[in-house]
């Protein structure tokens, strides 16, 4: 049986409409609110893999994203970290990513909470290789 392809419903802003003349912060007009729309995402041929490791490079007009795993994520790498995917894009794209990560993110710690980002301060002792002290 042939599986049917996921679609689900994304929500989308419209951009302003261009020339069009931006109103004050302090001043909302109804007519240049930006309007959520339905967009459908079909993901059928979508790869899915983990990265614990990126890094971030670019050039003027582009942004590179590694992506790979690091098989020692504690400490410094002694093998080298295998980039198994790469994503450039422009920085208007990144942009948009970066404030859907912080969303996304903020929500996360909202209902679970702070996420520490420093491995040396998440370690118990006696929980990583060895008998507790």
């Amino acid at each position: 049986m042939a599986k049917e392809p996921k679609q689900p419903e994304q929500e989308a802003e419209t951009p302003p409409q261009a020339g069009a003349p931006e109103a004050p912060a302090s001043e909302p007009q109804p007519q240049q609110q930006q309007q959520r729309i339905q967009v459908q995402i079909e993901d059928s041929k979508a790869l899915a893999s983990y990265a614990n490791f990126c890094r971030v490079t670019g050039t003027p007009e582009e942004l590179i994203i590694d992506f790979g795993l690091n098989p020692q994520p504690i400490g410094v790498p002694t093998q080298p970290i295998v980039i198994v995917q790469r994503i450039i894009t422009n920085f208007y794209t990144a942009k948009r990513m970066l404030h859907a990560l912080t969303l996304t993110v903020q929500r996360h710690e909202a209902t679970f909470g702070v996420l520490e980002t420093d491995v040396q301060k998440r370690v118990r002792p006696g929980l990583m290789g060895g008998p507790p002290r």
